[in-house]
């Protein structure tokens, strides 16, 4: 997925969303990256249910139960190794009036610092800047906050822009 970014007018758009570069205190990156542990720590939990319950259900079902069971670990195996491989995810932060929003998110750190350095040359001399920075690498996804122990709810993000609660 792409997404463009334009400086225009003294104003920054991210998609469908403007930010007055006046407005603009602080621009920065934020990583979110797989956690390992977590992954396999559930793969392990799940691989040992299986293991119990595919047990019992392959020595009842002989040969198709023993294929089943074989089937449902591969499957076990291939999430594992999906989760493990999937890149980080590099963020454009921006301060305005008080609120942090991530504007876009990118599997390519170059891309993030590039709109940094683009946007911090852009707050500085507003009037003049003028530019169109293509994210090629932009990702799209679902944001999911959560504090203590009760989760706050889920957020959509198309990969710029605000985030749409559901």
């Amino acid at each position: 997925m792409a997404a463009q970014v334009t400086i225009n007018e003294g104003v920054l758009w991210v998609g469908g969303e403007a930010y007055p570069l006046r407005n603009i205190s602080h621009v920065g990156q934020r990583m979110i990256e797989v956690d390992k542990g977590a992954a396999w720590k559930e793969f392990f939990v799940r691989t040992l249910v299986w293991l119990f319950f595919g047990g019992i259900f392959a020595a009842v079902m002989d040969v198709v139960g023993i294929i089943l069971l074989l089937g449902v670990q591969a499957f076990l195996v291939w999430k594992l190794v999906q989760a493990l491989q999937k890149p980080p995810v590099y963020g454009l932060v921006l301060n305005t009036s008080g609120t942090q929003r991530e504007a876009i998110w990118s599997t390519r750190q170059e891309e993030i610092h590039q709109l940094i350095h683009e946007i911090t040359k852009a707050i500085g001399n507003p009037e003049i800047a003028q530019m169109i920075i293509n994210v090629e690498h932009a990702v799209g996804g679902d944001l999911i906050k959560q504090y203590g122990s009760g989760s706050i709810g889920k957020a959509q993000h198309s990969g710029s822009g605000g985030i749409q609660a559901s």
